[in-house]
């Protein structure tokens, strides 16, 4: 029998050890749950929430919902506390929603974080900082497990810090500090090799994002240079023979079946984009110079096939930056949708 729920219930546990006597240095794991104290098995749907930060979208949860079967819905962040439980719960009305906090590489090791993500009907990476997902996580078995809910079909999603995770190139954020210290486009377009430009490699092993970079907060934080200067950065550095990036404006996803097939919802665009070529100048102190790099942008209903890297929506432009300044073959110049600079 399942033990009674607790739908207005928040549970707390602390991963702390009893028996071993060095518990009390590790640092602490928090986990919080609402709804059903017990775990359900539901048939679950793999997919994708690739969310761009700001207001959290209820089409993007409802939909990970849908596809978790109303099983046991986890949250994942470094920091923070469980403000998603209660949204989560009010929205979707899941079997339970948890919270995970996990601080350190020490609170990453403790085995009741792998469990409670290993029965996970659905995993949600929260913004924040990429870099403590990064430092604290990779390498971990929360990696492992992360990993293992995409390989049994369990859909997987983030918002900022939790998107910019996804791809099998990751911006890891080393030096950024806070929003106010965020990595612009001017500085990384005007020096391709400024020490903030750090790309990590596959957190997650996710085959449709193959060969791709995500990015977030885009046009509103005018994130166009940065990500043109990690593409140009990856194919330079890593010689892979293409590099494509999905950046997601804010309050905007786009939620990827797993078939490859990509729907935008929201209030903004996401942009597709790839590059084929490596980049005609790309050194320490000079400014970039990157040409031929594919872009279609694409708003709220619009598909795009991940798997084929193609779509009849949205529109279609050619980028090239010369000596660190971005120029576009859309009317006006634009770089972003509707011919916004």
């Amino acid at each position: 029998m399942k033990a009674h729920p607790c739908f207005t219930l928040t549970c707390v546990l602390f991963a702390v050890s009893l028996t071993s006597s060095a518990a009390s240095a590790q640092a602490k794991y928090q986990y919080f749950r609402a709804g059903n104290t017990a775990d359900v098995h539901t048939r679950t749907v793999g997919g994708f929430a690739l969310m761009g930060g700001g207001d959290d979208l209820d089409a993007a949860f409802r939909w990970m919902c849908e596809l978790s079967g109303g099983g046991d819905f986890v949250v994942l962040r470094a920091r923070g506390d469980d403000e998603y439980n209660s949204y989560v719960e009010g929205l979707c009305h899941p079997n339970s929603v948890a919270t995970l906090v996990i601080p350190s590489r020490e609170a990453a090791a403790a085995p009741f974080v792998s469990t409670v993500i290993g029965n996970a009907e659905a995993v949600f990476i929260a913004g924040g900082d990429q870099a403590r997902y990064i430092n604290w996580w990779m390498g971990t078995p929360v990696q492992d497990a992360i990993n293992g809910a995409i390989a049994r079909g369990v859909p997987v999603g983030g918002t900022s810090a939790g998107l910019a995770v996804q791809g099998e190139f990751i911006y890891s954020a080393q030096g950024d500090a806070s929003a106010d210290n965020d990595l612009s486009s001017k500085e990384t377009l005007a020096d391709p090799f400024n020490p903030r430009v750090t790309i990590a490699h596959q957190f997650l092993n996710n085959g449709i994002l193959k060969d791709a970079i995500t990015d977030t907060h885009f046009a509103a934080r005018d994130r166009m240079g940065r990500s043109l200067v990690f593409m140009a950065r990856i194919l330079q550095d890593d010689r892979v023979k293409q590099i494509r990036d999905i950046a997601v404006d804010e309050h905007t996803a786009v939620l990827v079946d797993r078939g490859g097939t990509g729907r935008v919802v929201g209030a903004g665009h996401v942009y597709f984009m790839r590059a084929g070529k490596r980049p005609v100048r790309c050194e320490k102190g000079v400014p970039l110079t990157f040409r031929g790099i594919e872009v279609r942008s694409l708003h709220a209903g619009q598909v795009f096939n991940l798997r084929a890297w193609s779509s009849a929506d949205g529109i279609a432009y050619i980028l090239s930056v010369e000596s660190g300044v971005i120029h576009s073959t859309q009317p006006g110049g634009g770089i972003y949708a509707n011919t916004q600079k």
